[in-house]
């Protein structure tokens, strides 16, 4: 019987990665949902594909021209998330949420009820709604996967054994482009140097954040939300590698070390499949490339670290404020209107300030309230 998915920002880096997994085994499977933002023209090739009839468009001005072309009159077309009851008549069986940024946030919580697993690769929900989404995730009987590599990495690892066993969990960071860089040399470094990363093929925005290392800082913040284990249990190294994703320090002494291949098909597809038959292809078997090597984070070149030390040990409206400064800061950059210091300089100059730090109080709270912070801090720093 075919496995019934949808995937959620299907033109993108992870929604790609997912179509080319599914298409080894295309005869496997049956894909009930494709969604976009503004990229139609890839939506619809998948579409035709796959045989795909209901698309959702989220750009209004994409939605609205694709509407008005008598080409696409067989497809069922939605700008939004309002109507998956329409498309889900019973619970399917796999959901890749990928849509990147605040934007994903509602499309996760709403399409958890109608299935059975989720796979979530939309860091921004996890950090800012994971009290939001675990209500759900439990309300709904719905199984989670992560697909970060890290994070899929620890679950993999923990296999259902109790965080009071864990003494300590690193998450690996390769340093991204500037790891051997000079302080001084930062300061003049371009768009283009900051996007190549050396390890990975990844999108603009999280090519940015692994240069400035701001991924690493998201990514603790996830494992706190995911694993419920306290900041002080959480840290990074750097190995510049990338084949170690993750190391767990037991109370007994034992160390669980959790390495693959620099791929994101292997958490995606354990992430469907969970007996997924890896090839090994890039991964030296002979470990000539397999070292250890593991650094420190140095904090002068990575300042933006020193975020890790000022959290709340609980789900707050704080690091929707954090992402958010972010992301618009990163924006700022890529559109060369800033320089690559001035991301964390900004950053970590913003959230000191009282009406965001505040925010660290606020425990409870809703997508509305999150949606709003996310659109004040938007308008002021584009103004």
């Amino acid at each position: 019987m075919k496995k019934r998915i949808a995937i959620l920002g299907s033109t993108g880096s992870i929604g790609n990665s997912l179509i080319k997994i599914i298409k080894e085994k295309k005869n496997n499977y049956q894909i009930l949902l494709l969604t976009s933002n503004k990229n139609y023209k890839s939506l619809f090739k998948l579409a035709d594909e796959f045989k795909v009839k209901n698309l959702i468009i989220t750009d209004k001005k994409t939605y609205f021209f694709v509407k008005n072309q008598s080409k696409y009159k067989n497809y069922i077309i939605h700008n939004n998330f309002e109507n998956l009851n329409l498309i889900f008549k019973k619970k399917i069986d796999y959901v890749m949420s990928s849509i990147s940024g605040i934007e994903g946030l509602i499309p996760t919580i709403k399409i958890i009820k109608h299935t059975k697993k989720i796979a979530i690769a939309n860091k921004e929900s996890i950090i800012c709604a994971w009290d939001l989404i675990k209500r759900e995730l439990k309300l709904n009987n719905t199984k989670f996967v992560p697909v970060d590599s890290e994070h899929y990495s620890i679950w993999f690892a923990l296999n259902n054994l109790s965080i009071n066993t864990i003494n300590k969990i690193y998450l690996t960071a390769s340093g991204g482009p500037f790891l051997n860089y000079t302080n001084k040399n930062l300061k003049t470094v371009t768009v283009k140097d900051a996007l190549n990363h050396p390890n990975w093929s990844m999108g603009d925005k999280i090519s940015i954040d692994s240069a400035t290392l701001m991924n690493k800082v998201f990514e603790i913040i996830e494992a706190k939300h995911m694993f419920n284990i306290p900041y002080n249990k959480l840290g990074i190294v750097i190995h510049p590698n990338s084949y170690i994703h993750a190391i767990i320090v037991f109370n007994n002494g034992m160390i669980k070390i959790i390495a693959h291949d620099t791929t994101m098909t292997i958490p995606i597809s354990n992430s469907l499949l969970e007996n997924f038959d890896y090839r090994f292809r890039n991964l030296d078997l002979n470990f000539s490339k397999f070292n250890f090597e593991f650094r420190k984070v140095d904090l002068k070149k990575f300042p933006i670290v020193k975020i890790l030390k000022n959290l709340p040990n609980y789900n707050s409206l704080f690091e929707t404020a954090l992402v958010s400064i972010n992301d618009n800061l990163v924006e700022l950059f890529l559109e060369n209107k800033i320089s690559f210091n001035k991301i964390s300089q900004k950053l970590l100059k913003m959230i000191k300030v009282r009406k965001y730090s505040k925010l660290k109080k606020e425990k409870n709270f809703s997508i509305k309230e999150i949606i709003k912070i996310n659109n004040q801090i938007k308008s002021l720093i584009k103004s």
